[in-house]
């Protein structure tokens, strides 16, 4: 019975989330729930919820973690001042001309999108809401518009800042250090955000190029479903365009480029980056004359929400896994991925098929919160590169996040796709995109350095 307490209290939080209950909720009544249950049976011991305290104020003298609200007060800041729509816009008068034109920008807004918001659901809701019936109307493809629109809107997941990185930097950073004592190394080294940051940069950016590769492609052997925007409705042309362009692009890149160049630099901690970047977008916002009280309001107050939400569940996760760990479920869990076929493939193989499972069902914020505290200093310690193993986790739930049926990005964009876009549309759309996503996930797996070489150069690790 105690042996199968670990497993049996994993699948029952999964039915929990899946009947609807809130996440912070569903785990840590789960996990209390099963601590009862094991008291009454002797099967676990009540001195596991005693760390709980020292836990929760880990988490709230954490400095890393103030850059999680800082950088959702930046992306929705910047999510309200129209910065999307006046991007949109102008890409798609430079890139018009070329067949497929509109879903390169779609792209390259994507990228710039999830580089300053790092928002997956209120990127692909608002890219939705303005390109979608654009791409229609301008006679696109229906599942080559909703596929572009749904991969470029999770980019957010891998480009940074993104939060995924954040929230994953500081877990990927205590599994490292437990993993280094775990094998008698008493001075660990440590794994930052910042690492992360940077490992994520080159993989982030040959997902783009694969995007805008595959639409060209498209656009090249099938011309009716890409087509071009016809010549007179193209409004702006020549010198006023590329002046249009400038003054449209400039303000959110140097925002990028400030916020992590001071990041690589060393000259800011990610934490400091962030609170640089919430100040500059309500510099945008202002430059962009839509700066008000009341904006301001509603940003503070959807800043609160998403980030009382996100350590929420930090709690409520921290408090599963102690319970967890109480019934041996770490111990089960490293005797599983120790003894597979094929040593450390094979343990890392399972990981990332378990985990694309997962998130089907699961939202990032759980998986990095339940699932990478329980497997990472496992692998860790059988010597995989921690910020190589952050980024192949990023992508792969980049990719849950696109797949069907359950992929969230398909949910976001059917609330706000029009009536005649149906859902076999979506889901044939993005498909290529996951062979894509995949692709990329076994290029990384190859060619480590894709992720490890950036950080390397930058902090001389």
């Amino acid at each position: 019975m105690a042996e199968t307490m670990p497993l049996i209290m994993f699948l029952c939080v999964c039915l929990v989330l899946l009947s609807g209950y809130p996440v912070a909720f569903s785990l840590g009544g789960t996990a209390l729930a099963f601590a009862l249950i094991g008291q009454l049976t002797g099967t676990f011991d009540e001195a596991f919820l005693s760390a709980l305290p020292n836990r929760l104020y880990g988490i709230m003298t954490n400095v890393t973690l103030i850059a999680v609200p800082l950088f959702v007060f930046m992306g929705v800041m910047l999510e309200r001042s129209k910065v999307a729509d006046r991007l949109l816009e102008t890409m798609a008068l430079l890139f018009g001309p070329l067949r497929g034109g509109l879903g390169i920008s779609v792209t390259v807004v994507g990228m710039l999108l999830a580089a300053s918001t790092g928002i997956v659901g209120a990127t692909v809701v608002t890219m939705g809401l303005l390109s979608l019936p654009t791409m229609l109307r301008r006679g696109y493809d229906p599942k080559l518009a909703t596929g572009t629109i749904c991969a470029s809107g999770t980019l957010g997941q891998i480009i940074p800042p993104s939060i995924v990185l954040v929230l994953l930097g500081d877990v990927l950073s205590s599994a490292y250090q437990q993993a280094q004592l775990d094998m008698g190394m008493f001075s660990p080294e440590t794994v930052s955000v910042g690492d992360l940051f940077a490992g994520a940069l080159i993989p982030g950016l040959l997902l783009v190029g694969l995007y805008i590769a595959y639409i060209i492609g498209i656009a090249f052997w099938r011309p009716q479903q890409a087509p071009a925007i016809p010549p007179e409705e193209r409004h702006i042309e020549g010198r006023n365009l590329w002046l249009q362009s400038l003054k449209v692009l400039v303000p959110p890149l140097l925002l990028i480029i400030l916020v992590l160049g001071s990041i690589m630099a060393g000259a800011a901690t990610p934490t400091e980056a962030a609170s640089v970047g919430a100040v500059g977008a309500i510099v945008l916002a202002i430059g962009q004359r839509q700066f008000n009280l009341a904006m301001l309001r509603e940003v503070m107050r959807k800043t609160t929400e998403v980030s009382s939400m996100v350590f929420l569940i930090f709690i409520g996760a921290s408090l599963f896994s102690l319970v967890f760990r109480g019934f041996g479920g770490d111990d089960s869990v490293r005797d599983l991925l120790t003894n597979l076929p094929g040593g450390v493939f094979g343990a890392m193989l399972v990981v990332m098929l378990v985990m694309f499972l997962l998130g089907f069902i699961l939202d990032f914020i759980e998986i990095t919160f339940v699932v990478v505290p329980i497997v990472a200093p496992i692998l860790l310690t059988l010597g995989l590169d921690p910020v190589w193993l952050g980024v192949m986790i990023a992508i792969n739930l980049q990719t849950s996040f696109l797949t069907p049926p359950f992929g969230f990005a398909l949910f976001y964009l059917r609330g706000v796709a029009p009536v005649e876009v149906r859902t076999g549309d979506i889901y044939r759309g993005v498909a290529p995109f996951v062979a894509i996503q995949l692709f990329a996930l076994g290029l990384l797996a190859l060619w480590p350095a894709l992720a490890t070489w950036l950080p390397n150069m930058v902090y001389g690790d």
